[in-house]
């Protein structure tokens, strides 16, 4: 995996981006792209909200500074060109001049200043944009980030599903977290806003005026929202849908591939490194004992998760950093099915069988609308964990949000969950772990309140460590010491592909998937 962002800073290096943007030629304009998603958002405002549901249509209405390709190389998008200074202590940006909000408003160094302060205190990665200290703004095509220590993360965090340029004349008033336009969202990206129909769809036109000259390409994108993964497969077999991204559950890829005219694509989204766990509510007795957790752990035959319900499709998972990564080390503990060291550890944590021989009871959550990672996983622990004498409840969550809002407000006891790396450390794991971001409220945070003064001191070191190999040390030993105290238990890496019509041309294959701009997108 190649990081060019981190090696610029560390180096020092001037990074700058094309002298323009050239108009595109050769695909025909027109037409309408229905996309099918299971991710029901509960805004479009990625700078307070992170997430497959949000970013999926809100990249295609908001731009960013940058924009990554597949080889992890930065690409000119809001900013024309970017310098690093020697030091690695300031990046300076250059805005095209000709880009405009939807409304008509051109886009300038304050809304990105603007927008840099509203991610920096509201974002779930809270280590995203800590180093950032000051943004100058010298004049309205210019930003100077100000940071008070090198960043190897700061140029991926520009990509369009992390730092969305927002309007300041639009968001600058009001409460952010409850501003309207979350829900009816103005930006510069390639598509505008149309309708959202809770629950039903989202509807996207073309901006006429986006500042790529020829782009985009398709009149309009439609996003059908599905509350079960079998209609969407019917939907797609019956070619009502053109587009199903991120596709994970081994079952549904394999139907999808068998279809008359569907391409399954395995490129693109490699910076998402989604894992599947099991997180627990450290807080809560009785997982607040570690034993407890323990026994759990050695409870789950993860073998039997792998070979029988994931079908083989997905890798081990063994800790915080996805395999993928270069900063992955597979030397922790793996928690190997042992019944009787699970009910010794409970006996010791003085939890004696009952009468109907069960010790204490959890309930079991999982995401919506996914069946074989989440609710297979919690209906086959209800049965496993009884073995042990634990009895598990499985809660089923209407949709998405109301599943968001007890995790995030720590009204769980064992949830499964899906979290992505994100590229790097920095971006996407720190948040899970961090005792800085135990933050009520705020999905894909520290929800499992997870407290290690160590932990915090690794994360923190590597967060500014510019040597690769002194990194990789780093998120080392915070591997080892998180899968020992085990605020959770990791399953497998999640297998990612997009289903798509085979006359549909250019569908985003870069390291975010379709949680980048689809300005080139075309039918043939």
């Amino acid at each position: 995996m190649k990081f060019p962002t981190a090696l610029a800073l560390a180096a020092g290096l001037a990074l700058s981006g094309l002298s323009g943007l050239p108009a595109m030629a050769g695909p025909d304009d027109g037409g309408t792209l229905v996309i099918g998603s299971l991710n029901v958002p509960r805004h479009f405002n990625m700078a307070i909200q992170t997430g497959i549901a949000t970013a999926l249509p809100a990249t295609q209405i908001f731009a960013s500074p940058l924009r990554y390709d597949d080889d992890w190389t930065p690409q000119p998008y809001l900013a024309k060109s970017w310098e690093v200074s020697d030091d690695g202590l300031s990046v300076t940006l250059h805005l095209v001049d000709n880009a405009l909000f939807h409304d008509g408003t051109p886009v300038t160094s304050e809304d990105v200043k603007f927008s840099i302060g509203i991610i920096k205190a509201n974002h779930p990665f809270r280590t995203m944009l800590a180093p950032v200290e000051t943004v100058e703004t010298p004049d309205p095509l210019t930003v100077i980030l100000h940071l008070s220590q090198p960043h190897p993360a700061l140029l991926l965090s520009m990509s369009p599903n992390l730092m969305p340029i927002l309007p300041k004349h639009i968001y600058g008033e009001g409460d952010i977290k409850t501003h309207p336009a979350n829900m009816a969202p103005v930006g510069s990206g390639p598509f505008e806003f149309v309708e959202y129909k809770q629950s039903q769809y989202i509807k996207l036109k073309k901006f006429d005026r986006f500042f790529i000259e020829g782009r985009p390409h398709l009149d309009e994108i439609l996003i059908q929202l599905f509350s079960e993964p079998s209609s969407m497969v019917l939907s797609t077999k019956n070619g009502d849908l053109d587009m199903v991204p991120f596709l994970s559950a081994p079952r549904d890829i394999k139907r999808m591939a068998g279809y008359d005219g569907i391409v399954i694509d395995t490129r693109g989204g490699e910076a998402n490194g989604p894992l599947n766990w099991i997180a627990f509510n450290t807080q809560k007795p009785p997982l607040n004992d570690l034993r407890v957790r323990q026994a759990i752990a050695y409870g789950i035959d993860r073998n039997f998760i792998l070979k029988a319900l994931m079908q083989g499709q997905a890798p081990e998972a063994t800790g915080p950093i996805a395999p993928g990564s270069p900063f992955y080390t597979d030397e922790v503990e793996r928690y190997g099915l042992d019944l009787d060291k699970s009910r010794a550890l409970l006996d010791a944590a003085g939890f004696a069988p009952g009468a109907d021989g069960l010790r204490f009871s959890l309930t079991m959550d999982f995401i919506p609308g996914q069946e074989e990672l989440g609710r297979n996983i919690a209906e086959y622990l209800r049965s496993q964990l009884k073995k042990i004498g634990i009895g598990i409840e499985v809660r089923v969550a209407p949709d998405f949000p109301t599943w968001a809002q007890r995790v995030a407000n720590y009204d769980f006891d064992l949830t499964e969950d899906v979290v992505f790396n994100t590229g790097d450390p920095v971006l996407g794991v720190n948040r899970t772990y961090l005792s800085s971001n135990i933050r009520k409220g705020v999905i894909w945070s520290n929800t499992q309140q997870y407290s290690n003064p160590r932990v915090d001191e690794l994360l923190e070191q590597a967060a500014v460590e510019t040597d690769p190999e002194k990194r990789k040390a780093l998120y080392k030993e915070f591997q080892q010491i998180v899968v020992a105290d085990l605020p959770i238990y990791y399953l497998n890496e999640v297998p990612v592909r997009t289903a798509r019509k085979s006359d549909l041309m250019d569908v985003p294959v870069g390291i975010w998937g379709a949680t980048a701009p689809m300005d080139k997108t075309y039918w043939k």
